[in-house]
């Protein structure tokens, strides 16, 4: 066996928060990358004390360590694409925004993480507003849920007419390149429909619903599914279908464990191999 053998593959940059229960933020957008064969970097905004019951404690980096971490990442092993998800606060999001016009970072995700799938805001408003004004227009895509999306949009959504008119008041408003109206927070069949719209597509994507409640980290997977695909090559939106596709399915292998909410099944694939012998 040649040791020194090497194995060129894409890399994605995850720059979000940490989930000690390992469900959701860094935790599981590593695993993601991991399971569509990229690799997986890092920098660590927040870290987070949370089982399937919920969370109990936040504690943010200092913004010059999240800036250290993305540039000892770009400056040697260079990132094909990044996703955000938790940024927290004004100043974690200031500094993020820099760097990715200073390292002119491509293919760049955003998930708002601004409120919560039942509507609990997790931000606060001085936050929500550079979030709004300084990333969000840098971003290749944008992916919120209901209700960031109507946050973002000012209109109030309840059926797929006011998912798709949200989707384009966005677009729109905040000069945007691509956005995805994430329909998670929906109620009955809506809540397997995402809306994409690039300015000149809008798309209504559809995906068989699952009945489980263990869901933790739909949204950070989704969008860090989304990036790997960019970073394997793919057009935008076949990342974006082959992201929910990644998802569906990890949501049929999802976790039962502690006595909450647990998380999606990243490792589907090794479970699918595993029955085959």
């Amino acid at each position: 066996m040649n040791a020194d053998k090497k194995f060129r593959v894409p890399v994605a940059l995850t720059i979000a928060g940490s989930d000690s229960g390992g469900g959701a933020g860094i935790q599981a957008d590593l695993r993601t990358f991991a399971f569509h064969c990229v690799h997986g970097t890092s920098a660590v905004t927040c870290i987070t004390s949370q089982n399937t019951l919920g969370v109990k404690r936040v504690d943010a980096m200092q913004p010059e360590a999240v800036v250290a971490q993305i540039q000892a990442v770009v400056e040697d092993i260079g990132v094909q694409a990044t996703k955000t998800g938790m940024l927290l606060n004004k100043e974690i999001i200031a500094v993020v925004s820099k760097q990715v016009q200073n390292l002119n970072l491509s293919n760049l995700v955003v998930d708002p993480v601004m409120v919560s799938r039942t509507g609990a805001q997790l931000i606060d408003d001085d936050a929500v507003k550079i979030l709004r004004s300084a990333l969000i227009p840098l971003a290749t895509i944008v992916t919120p849920n209901r209700y960031e999306a109507q946050i973002l949009s000012g209109l109030e959504i309840n059926s797929l007419d006011s998912m798709k008119k949200a989707a384009e008041v966005i677009h729109k408003e905040l000069s945007l390149k691509t956005i995805l109206v994430k329909g998670g927070g929906m109620r009955g069949s809506l809540r397997c429909v995402d809306i994409y719209f690039d300015g000149e597509n809008l798309e209504t994507l559809f995906t068989q619903p699952v009945d489980t409640k263990n869901t933790h980290g739909t949204g950070c997977t989704l969008s860090s599914a989304i990036a790997a695909n960019l970073a394997l090559g793919q057009n935008l939106l076949t990342s974006v279908k082959r992201a929910k596709e990644y998802v569906t399915t990890a949501l049929t292998y999802a976790l039962d464990i502690g006595s909450g909410q647990g998380p999606v099944g990243h490792f589907f694939p090794l479970l699918l191999s595993k029955d085959k012998y």
